[in-house]
């Protein structure tokens, strides 16, 4: 099955990938048809010496004599915003240390003919499951319309059905909004993201909810779209609603928003703090360096893979961390 080329053109196989990994004949043939019986150690040696000697499985042979491809398909929106490429990322380097490749397809996920057509494309390659990035409801009744065949997880669908695992969205929000109001803000807004986006909608309820919880009247929610753009044109409808914090849906509008508030003349944290979600590689960067909520993308990826393969899955999702940094701080008095 071996398809790569080494020196002198000789193609790669299985014995070059046993001898490089020390391993028999037998266990590399184990660990390419998933057997369970491998060691996790063993298995990440063979897969490494699979990378080292550039070996790709012919996953047309494979499919011929097992019925499988080896193949995950990922169904993605057209319109990547950070976390959905993050974890795109992250799902095919799950897939890889699980022995699989990926193949992508992008549609406009709220359009029910598209995301159809996208999945009719990835099941007609033969793919063993199928990973679908279903950010909005539409995508989510469509693919709960459709019977694959197949093992299928949806991501970014806030938990949303049987087959989502998830970051828990609406314990972030109230991490953030919790941040803000333990430093002494009570009238915090929040920058919310497109509400016909499933996260964005279970943001929104958990920056409610922590509110209540402390007997808090919540300020105003703002209307965004992820965007930087959003957040820099929200500075004026934050500063003219008296708020002296906001809670941003994500860090793109947070930056935004710091720009905005910062052309005005608002200092943050000394005049208005600020709080992020998603700890985006450059949120520490950011002036001031943004407080915000990490999302374990990794984590999410492999019990995504896991689920798809039928391993076990903790039934919780996956928690999210607050990341403490400068840009919050006790209103000014």
């Amino acid at each position: 099955m071996g398809q790569s080329r080494g020196g002198g053109g000789r193609a790669i196989g299985v014995r070059d990938v046993a001898a490089r990994a020390g391993v028999s004949r037998q266990t590399v043939s184990r660990v390419l048809n998933e057997h369970p019986d491998v060691a996790p150690h063993t298995r990440e040696r063979v897969l490494a010496a699979m990378g080292e000697l550039g070996y790709r499985m012919n996953n047309v042979a494979r499919a011929l004599g097992t019925r499988r491809s080896r193949t995950i398909g990922v169904l993605a929106p057209a319109a990547l915003h950070y976390g959905p490429l993050r974890s795109i990322e992250t799902i095919e380097a799950a897939a890889r240390a699980a022995g699989y490749w990926v193949s992508a397809a992008f549609a406009d996920s709220a359009t029910d003919d598209a995301v159809r057509a996208a999945i009719g494309h990835l099941l007609g390659q033969g793919v063993d499951g199928l990973v679908v990035v279903a950010p909005h409801a539409d995508t989510v009744r469509a693919l709960d319309a459709m019977d694959l065949g197949i093992p299928t997880v949806a991501l970014h669908s806030a938990g949303r059905g049987g087959r989502a695992p998830a970051v828990d969205q609406v314990a972030g929000a109230r991490l953030a909004t919790a941040c803000l109001a333990d430093a002494g803000h009570r009238r915090i807004a929040h920058l919310a993201g497109p509400l016909d986006w499933l996260e964005a909608q279970a943001r929104r309820d958990g920056f409610v909810q922590e509110l209540a919880a402390r007997g808090v009247e919540p300020g105003p929610v703002l209307a965004g779209d992820w965007t930087a753009r959003a957040g820099f044109e929200a500075a004026a409808a934050v500063v003219g609603s008296g708020a002296t914090a906001v809670f941003s849906a994500n860090d793109r509008m947070a930056l935004g928003l710091l720009g905005g508030l910062r052309e005005r003349g608002i200092r943050v944290p000394e005049e208005l703090s600020v709080v992020g979600f998603d700890d985006e590689p450059d949120a520490a960067y950011y002036a001031p360096a943004l407080t915000t909520v990490r999302q374990d993308f990794a984590e999410l990826a492999r019990r995504a893979i896991a689920q798809l393969l039928g391993r076990p899955v903790p039934a919780e999702p996956v928690a999210p961390v607050l990341v403490s940094r400068a840009s919050v701080a006790p209103p000014a008095s």
